[in-house]
């Protein structure tokens, strides 16, 4: 029995074949899982000048090609031995829509394409891909690009230095295995060790953090705490990478250098603290090269 038995692919609006849905075929072959296909269809940017005429009648007039394109697309999946089904849902509410749908569907994971939002526009509007980020029941895997339609290298990055992140290191590692066991591919660990911190503020101060013998005492410190977590998870030491820096620049150059195709991360809001441990999953989201898989606790 393969790790996953139901996938659910979010097709993108322009119903181009895509490297999501390259990704969720591949995955869908190697393990046997049943693929849903679902279109979450918005009113064209002129709706509003409808009015009361934007009834049922209309929207399934405007959904008609979508319907058509995903019954020839499921077709030609069929044909490669895929167990293929469709839906597509008039929405204007997508996110809404989507997680309604991901409560009764209960899928093992949902796959999507990456949407690029312009720098600008996620200043003011936090784009849809976020909000799933740190809403979605589900492990959500974001694909950037699918270069290999079956992840070769598997990164999980965690935080042991967390004490509180104990629960979401468990579901990264578990998440990370899962995908690396069915694609029969490596898991590599990775933490980026973020020293800063640790010199900001008054208590640095007075603890006399300046000095270079208490940085190397946290970073052997930070250190330990890595090791025990690869021994418990029994990950080979080649596969442990413990690197110093701000992690959204650590996870960009480690997938670049060996060639990552998935880094699983997580999300989490912080306890009294009031930020996320998912906005550096967000910023990751678009820094980084290969794709991305996010699960919470």
């Amino acid at each position: 029995m393969g790790q996953y038995q139901r996938l659910l692919l979010i097709v993108e609006a322009d119903l181009h074949p895509s490297a999501a849905l390259r990704r969720a075929c591949a995955l869908a072959r190697v393990s046997g899982a049943a693929l849903h296909l679902c279109a979450f269809v918005q009113p064209p940017p002129h709706t509003h000048l409808w009015g009361e005429k934007n009834d049922e009648a209309t929207a399934q007039r405007y959904m008609h090609h979508y319907r058509r394109w995903m019954v020839e697309e499921a077709a030609l999946l069929k044909e490669q031995g895929l167990d293929v089904t469709t839906h597509v849902v008039w929405t204007t509410h997508p996110l809404l829509d989507i997680l309604r749908y991901v409560e009764q569907f209960q899928p093992d994971l949902l796959i999507k394409d990456v949407t690029l939002e312009p720098l600008l526009k996620r200043v003011f509007v936090t784009p849809l891909d976020c909000h799933l980020l740190r809403d979605c029941p589900v492990p959500v895997h974001l694909v950037n690009r699918a270069t290999h339609s079956l992840p070769r290298r598997v990164v999980a990055a965690v935080d042991p230095a967390n004490p509180q992140a104990n629960a979401l290191n468990q579901r990264i590692i578990e998440a990370a295995g899962a995908m690396a066991l069915q694609c029969n591919a490596p898991l590599h660990l990775l933490h980026a060790c973020d020293l800063s911190p640790a010199f900001n503020g008054e208590a640095s101060l007075v603890a006399g953090a300046w000095d270079e013998d208490f940085a190397e005492a946290l970073r052997e410190s930070l250190h330990a705490a890595f090791i025990n977590l690869a021994e418990r998870w029994s990950i080979p030491p080649e596969r442990r990478h413990f690197v110093i820096g701000l992690p959204v620049p650590v996870i960009h150059e480690f997938l670049d250098e060996f060639e990552a195709d998935v880094v699983v991360m997580g999300t989490e809001q912080r306890a009294g603290l009031d930020r996320l441990i998912g906005s550096t999953t967000e910023r990751a989201l678009y820094s980084v090269s290969g794709s991305l898989l996010a699960v919470r606790v």
